[in-house]
This record gives structure tokens, C-alpha cells and sequence, in this order.
């Protein structure tokens, strides 16, 4: 739980979603959230009869919420602060729909019986986007709506360079980066993150073996050796990362509190981190 908002409670994260929707752009269709969050939880739950539920254990719909939250506040405080580029009530929109579905290459169709989805690893940002390609227009939206939620999906992948991504527009742009900014951040920021990072090493293991034993992209011999090495990955990778490329977008995530500017996404990361340090190799044991 994060900001008063409980990201096990799709409803609850949903009417965060409407509530800046609403605020952002008063009067607009105040369905169109809730027909998304509805649709994107069905297909993960298994009651789309094209999917089975999902079963990666660490990407699963919470990871999903996580992210979603922290972008809609944190578009929701760059909205409030009228900052150029102003985003349309439908970028902030097709944002949404992107971090919902983001995660979706994750997904096994019904007859993928082997393994759970987490042999995807490697290539679930592509299936995301091919996601995007055919369920998104069956649901009616444009060739160009579609293709900004898929500039906005490649955002996630670890690897990808932004400056490659054929963005439409600026505005386009800075909901990638915050879409981006709010999946590392959502999921690092989340209380229980340490306890999970033997999860996410064993999804990155059956990655590997899927892939013929092949462990490009792994880069940890073990899930004590991931653990050691968070808080490296985000000191020296993830917060440049947010700093730089994705423009220090993660700004517009602070509150006032008691008349200070706080950062809470970044205070949990940082106290995640430091049980991690005190952890040391004992951190399986949580």
C-alpha cells in the first residue's frame, strides 16, 4: 500500500484513476477508466476465452496496479502544475491503457499449457505490443491510438533506447517516459519489494531455461546475487535512468506534507534498499 491507495484492490486504484481523470478534465465520459480497468481484469483473472489467468508470480495484476497508480499521480500532479506539453483528456487515456496492458506478453494463450508466462521474460515487452496490435483495434481503437500505446509499452523494456522510440508527438513522448518512470517506480516503492525479489529471480531462471538455458538479460547467478545487487541496479542504473532519459519525470510524484515537499515513491525505494544492505546474503530468508 502506497499513498492511502491499496494496489491489491483494483477498485480502489481504479477510482484513484477516475478521480484525476475527473479533476484533469472535468465533465469528460467518467466510463471510459472503468471500461478499462474492467476489460484488463478480466483477461488477467481467465475470464477472457482466449487467455488462461496469469500465472508470473511476480508480474501478475498487482505489479500491474502498482504501476498504474503511480502514473496516474503522477500524471495527475504534472496536469494540476500546467506543464508544457498540456496532455488531452485521450493521452491521458491511451496512458492508462498502456500501463494496464503493458505486462500483458506475460499472458499464455489457452492452449500454453508449459511453464507459466514468466518464460517470457525475454521477449514480453514485443508481446505486449503485438497485444496492443490485435486486441486494441478489435476494441475499436485507431492505427495511431495504437501506436502510441505501443511507443509507450517499449518504454519498460530495460533495454530499450528511448531515443529510438518513433514517437508522434511530445506529448506522446512524456507519457512513454512516465509510463516508464512508473513501472520501475511502482514496483521498487512497493513494501513488500524485497520479499519478492527471489520471485522475480526464479521468473528471470525459467526465462533461461525456456531459452535453451541461454542467460543473456539474467545477470544474477542466484537470488541471493539479485538481492545484493538492487540496490546497485537502482543507484546506478534505474535513478539516472529517471533522472535522464525519462527527463526527471518522477518529480511530479512529491507531496506537500507538513509544509515540506516530500517524495514518498522515492523515501520507500530508499527504505526498501536499506533493508535489503542490512539483509545481506540472509535477505531469502525475508
Amino acid at each position: 500500500m502506497l499513498l492511502s491507495v491499496n494496489t491489491q484492490d483494483t477498485r480502489a486504484v481504479e477510482r484513484r484513476v477516475v478521480e484525476a481523470q475527473q479533476q484533469l478534465f472535468p465533465g469528460r465520459d467518467s466510463g471510459i477508466i472503468p471500461a478499462q480497468f474492467a476489460w484488463v481484469e478480466s483477461i488477467f483473472l481467465g475470464r477472457d476465452a482466449e487467455f488462461l489467468p496469469i500465472d508470473a508470480r511476480y508480474h501478475d495484476l498487482e505489479h500491474t496496479l502498482q504501476g498504474t497508480l503511480a502514473l496516474a499521480t503522477l500524471l495527475h500532479h504534472r496536469g494540476l502544475e500546467s506543464v508544457a506539453p498540456v496532455l488531452s483528456a485521450r493521452e491521458f487515456e491511451l496512458a492508462i491503457m498502456a500501463i494496464l496492458i503493458h505486462d500483458t506478453g506475460y499472458l499464455k494463450y489457452r492452449d500454453d499449457t508449459a511453464g507459466t508466462g514468466a518464460k517470457y521474460t525475454f521477449t514480453h515487452v514485443q508481446r505486449s505490443c503485438d497485444f496492443a496490435a490485435v486486441q486494441l483495434e478489435r476494441r475499436g481503437y485507431s492505427a495511431t491510438d495504437i501506436s502510441a500505446v505501443q511507443n509507450m509499452i517499449r518504454c519498460t523494456g530495460l533495454g530499450a533506447a528511448a531515443s529510438r522510440i518513433p514517437f508522434a508527438s511530445e506529448a506522446e513522448r512524456v507519457c512513454g517516459f512516465a509510463l516508464g518512470t512508473a513501472d520501475l517506480v511502482g514496483q521498487m516503492a512497493a513494501t513488500d519489494y524485497p520479499d519478492k525479489l527471489p520471485i522475480l529471480y526464479a521468473e528471470f531462471q525459467e526465462a533461461a531455461d525456456f531459452s535453451g538455458g541461454a542467460r543473456d538479460g539474467v545477470g544474477f547467478e542466484s537470488a541471493a546475487d539479485l538481492i545484493a545487487k538492487t540496490p546497485g541496479f537502482w543507484r546506478n542504473y534505474v535513478l539516472p535512468k529517471l533522472n535522464g532519459e525519462f527527463l526527471g519525470l518522477h518529480r511530479h510524484l512529491e507531496v506537500e506534507r507538513d509544509g515540506r515537499r516530500i517524495h514518498p515513491y522515492l523515501e520507500a525505494i530508499e527504505a526498501n534498499l536499506r533493508r535489503l544492505e542490512s539483509r545481506g546474503s540472509s535477505g531469502l530468508a525475508g
